[in-house]
Parts: C-alpha cells; sequence; structure tokens
C-alpha cells in the first residue's frame, strides 16, 4: 500500500460495492463509425443496436456517446453494462445480435461497425467518485452496485489507483509493451473485418466529467479552467499517447438518450494503457496530466470544497481473454487498430 501515514484526504470520494455473488462485470462498446457527423445515419445505426436491447437479457444499463477522431469520423457508441457474464452470453445469441453481427459484409455495409468487450473479474476492477449528492446517480458499472464504500482514504496521491484495486495488493500487473504488429492486425481496413487480439494487463480507464449541476459561478468556472485542461491532455493521449503506452484516446460527448443530443453537460475520456503504469506515469509525471490534477486542486479550493462538478473514473486490468476488438469496415486509426499507424 502506498498510503501516506496518518493521511487524510482534502476532499471526499467514495467506491462503488457489488454483492460477494457478482463476479464479472461486462462492458461492450458497440457503435458506428461514418465519413462525417450524418445524423440520420448514425441515428439509425444507434437504434439498430439498441434494438437488440429490450431482449430479456439485456444489459443493466447503458450510455450513449459520440466523438468525432482524429480522420474526421464520427463515431457513435452504446456503452452496455451487465453484472453476470452468463447473462451478457445468453444476451448476444437470444437478442439476436451475435448472428446480425457476424452476418455485416463491410463490402456491402455504408459505414463502420466495431464492438470492443471487456469482461473483468471483480479483483481487476476499481471505481472512485467524487461527493455523491442524495439522489445523484452513479456512472459506468457503478449503477449496478448495491452500495458505496466511504469516504475512503486511498485517493488524491500517487498510487491510490493501484491500491484500489484488489489486484493490485498481490500483482505488479505488467503489461505487453510496444504497439500492435503488423501480423496483429490489417493494414488495409476500411472493406475488412478485423479482430485485434487481447494484451496481457491492458488497462482501460473511462473518466467521466458532469457540470450539469453546477450553478453559473462554478460552471463558468469550469469551462474556463478546467475543461480546457482536460482537452489538452486527452489531445495528447490521442495523439502522442505512444510516448506513454497509450493505444487509444477518445474524448466522448455523453448523448441524451431520447434526442440523441450532445448537450448533456457530461463528458469522459476512454483510454487504453499498456499497463497500468503506463496510466500512472502519465498521471504523476506529465504536465498535461499534472495541470489537470493541479488546477483541479485550486479549483475546490476556490470553491471552499462546496462543489456541484461530478467526477469519476472507472479503472479496468484485463487479461487477454476478457477484452473482445473487432472493426467492420472502420478505418485503421479507429481504438486498438491504431496501435501502430496512430490514435483514435
Amino acid at each position: 500500500m502506498r498510503t501516506p501515514v496518518d493521511y487524510s484526504p482534502a476532499f471526499s470520494a467514495f467506491c462503488a460495492r457489488f454483492p460477494p455473488t457478482v463476479k464479472t462485470i461486462v462492458m461492450a462498446i458497440i457503435g458506428s463509425q461514418h465519413p462525417s457527423a450524418m445524423a440520420a445515419e448514425s441515428a439509425k445505426a444507434t437504434q439498430r443496436i439498441l434494438s437488440f436491447m429490450k431482449d430479456a437479457n439485456a444489459p443493466k444499463h447503458y450510455d450513449l456517446a459520440s466523438v468525432t477522431d482524429t480522420s474526421g469520423f464520427y463515431n457513435e457508441v452504446v456503452l452496455a453494462y451487465w453484472d453476470s457474464l452468463l447473462s451478457y452470453s445468453t444476451w448476444r445469441t437470444s437478442s439476436g445480435f451475435e448472428s446480425w453481427w457476424d452476418g455485416l459484409d463491410p463490402a456491402l455495409e455504408p459505414h463502420g461497425w466495431f464492438q470492443e468487450v471487456f469482461t473483468p473479474s471483480m479483483d481487476r476492477v476499481e471505481t472512485i467518485y467524487s461527493e455523491v449528492q442524495p439522489g445523484m446517480p452513479l456512472e459506468g458499472h457503478g449503477v449496478m452496485s448495491d452500495s458505496l464504500s466511504g469516504p475512503v482514504c486511498e485517493h488524491v496521491y500517487w498510487g491510490s489507483m493501484r491500491d484500489r484495486l484488489p489486484a493490485g495488493q498481490i500483482d505488479e500487473l505488467v503489461g505487453e509493451e510496444g504497439a500492435i504488429t503488423e501480423q496483429e492486425r490489417t493494414v488495409d481496413t476500411r472493406k475488412s473485418r478485423v479482430k485485434v487480439p487481447g494484451k496481457q494487463n491492458l488497462c482501460l480507464i473511462r473518466s467521466g466529467q458532469d457540470w450539469s449541476k453546477t450553478k453559473p459561478e462554478e460552471r463558468k468556472l469550469y469551462l474556463e479552467t478546467m475543461h480546457p485542461v482536460l482537452i489538452e491532455g486527452m489531445r495528447f493521449l490521442r495523439d502522442q499517447g505512444d510516448e506513454v503506452g497509450c493505444y487509444s484516446c477518445r474524448l466522448m460527448s455523453v448523448l441524451d438518450s431520447k434526442t440523441s443530443s450532445s448537450d448533456t453537460d457530461q463528458t469522459f475520456g476512454l483510454a487504453y494503457f499498456d499497463d497500468i503504469a503506463g496510466l500512472e506515469k502519465w498521471s504523476k509525471q506529465h504536465k498535461t496530466h499534472l495541470d489537470i490534477f493541479g488546477g483541479f486542486l485550486g479549483y475546490v479550493t476556490k470553491l471552499d470544497m462546496q462543489v456541484a462538478l461530478h467526477l469519476y473514473h472507472e479503472v479496468f486490468v484485463l487479461q487477454p481473454e476478457q477484452q473482445v476488438f473487432e472493426y467492420v469496415g472502420c478505418h485503421s486509426r479507429t481504438g486498438m487498430l491504431g496501435g501502430m499507424t496512430g490514435r483514435s
């Protein structure tokens, strides 16, 4: 453990807790990719994905989000969560999703499709949430939790993320360095179906920001001071992430589930690192994250700790068999396809 002696965090944070019966979390990112933000086409694609979510084994929770990547392609995704691997596996067949997915022909589809699926055991999962107000919903797989632990001591110091990860207490969780090789993926992917193999101890982080409940003074402070440095940090990971072992980073806008509008005042970064050490290195040493971290400490100090901004993250450290990356008709800088030629 890296917790300093007699340590007391400057502000409160909480962790999601699950009953012992939950052994595995499933996060399935299923999306479509378009040459530009074609509202009708992307909405139709998302509705096709959502049509499979009405099955008896449908996910316990899902979010909608979008991002325009560095190649100018518009990506719209459904992030679906299950608290049972059996329910997820059953859903794939009983809903008809698997037969539909397997039947996609990249040569005939008008746009790309992709799925990135993660099935970590609970010892390879950790969460952290900023101050949780009564009635405030949690985010990510925490929506499925039955309780919260906290305020917890293990946060706001370097190494606290690893301290919150059960597997981190007995395993260094060393990953595989280096880009995805030519043999592991296809170069020209726009008319191809490509599967990328999982990597040992790949580290996923979904790190979210919700300023929808802030009052005008705090909203102005967030948008003028915090959000710009967040964008800069995500841009570095997207464009130069190989310097710190980041394969892919997307700063996504959360969409309203009813209108598909991005005017939700919510975003999240979704990034894949070669291991947790890569994420720690960027967090602790790189100027772009130090600007985010230092900026937030100044932010809460200026507001005298009375903050309505809600922050959270979920981290998975995954074994190879707990990862699925499959791309149908997507460009070669998409997600884990970008591990060699660039970032998405």
